[in-house]
């Protein structure tokens, strides 16, 4: 089911952030029906760098098609400002639409853009951030192929012209709004009485970020569509590693460690070794 016809359904999507193969696959097999993959946290694990607008549109595609070769489930991707103007908009949309994404979020801020619960960000204009919309609408291959437009506004230049930034980009072509950092539940509530009954909304749950982490059961009442937590995994995973790298530099083995972590067996379980040895047995059969 595409996210297009999936969002036509009133129940909220609860969407994970994922940033590789591995992380889509233990997803899925949790029952996400949907994966976000998080421009931050590809930033977090590849460059082991802040989300401060380092990362390349290449690298992100690349991750797209490395996840979409794992997992058929739809993908929004993070394509963070379009990678420069609307003709760059435009290609980006091509790029990441041929790599597998279902959905490509894009953002109101200049380049290079920084995370949306960091401050002193700044926005470009309404009209070019529009002009982006449009153009990436215009090269997209596939209307199920849909276009999220975020906007930072509230951090910048207030809660109203957030949402008359948000108007616009409706009115623009936007499949999916996205009304970043809202600072309390009053905003999450104003957001969703002006826009829920015209457009999908998103609400962005960061632990320690600005806004009240907010359950799905509660957004999905207020009328949001897509709840996403882009960040989550690498904040556990990381906080694991440096667990198991100080462990291991204490005790010089992993034995203290081994309560906390899959033994060869039970990794190749999870990703499935077993399965693609008797595959690709079964081809070498067919050609001998």
């Amino acid at each position: 089911m595409s996210l297009k016809t999936r969002f036509q359904n009133k129940k909220i999507v609860v969407m994970p952030g994922v940033y590789d193969g591995l992380t889509a696959s233990l997803a899925e097999a949790a029952g996400f029906e949907a994966l976000y993959l998080s421009g931050a946290a590809v930033a977090y694990t590849r460059l082991g760098r802040p989300d401060i607008g380092l990362t390349t549109a290449s690298e992100m595609a690349d991750t797209m098609t490395l996840i979409a070769d794992r997992t058929s489930l739809p993908v929004i991707i993070d394509a963070d400002t379009g990678f420069g103007n609307a003709l760059n908009a435009q290609r980006t949309m091509r790029l990441y639409e041929r790599a597998g994404a279902s959905a490509l979020q894009i953002e109101d801020q200049t380049f290079p853009k920084r995370c949306g619960h960091l401050s002193e960000k700044s926005l470009i204009s309404t009209g070019e951030m529009v002009g982006k919309i449009a153009a990436m609408a215009d090269a997209r291959s596939s209307d199920e192929t849909l276009i999220i437009a975020r906007t930072d506004a509230i951090a910048v230049e207030g809660f109203g012209a957030a949402e008359d930034r948000a108007e616009a980009y409706l009115e623009a072509g936007a499949d999916v709004l996205f009304i970043e950092a809202p600072q309390d539940r009053a905003q999450l509530e104003h957001i969703a009485a002006r826009f829920s009954k015209r457009i999908p909304l998103l609400a962005n749950m960061v632990e320690g970020g600005a806004t009240p982490i907010t359950s799905a059961d509660d957004l999905e009442d207020l009328g949001f569509s897509i709840v996403i937590f882009p960040g989550g995994i690498v904040r556990a995973i990381a906080r694991t590693a440096q667990d198991y790298y100080q462990s291991l530099a204490k005790h010089g083995s992993n034995k203290p460690f081994g309560e906390r972590m899959f033994d060869f067996d039970g990794l190749n379980a999870v990703i499935g070794t077993a399965d693609m040895l008797k595959k690709g047995a079964h081809y070498y059969g067919s050609n001998s």
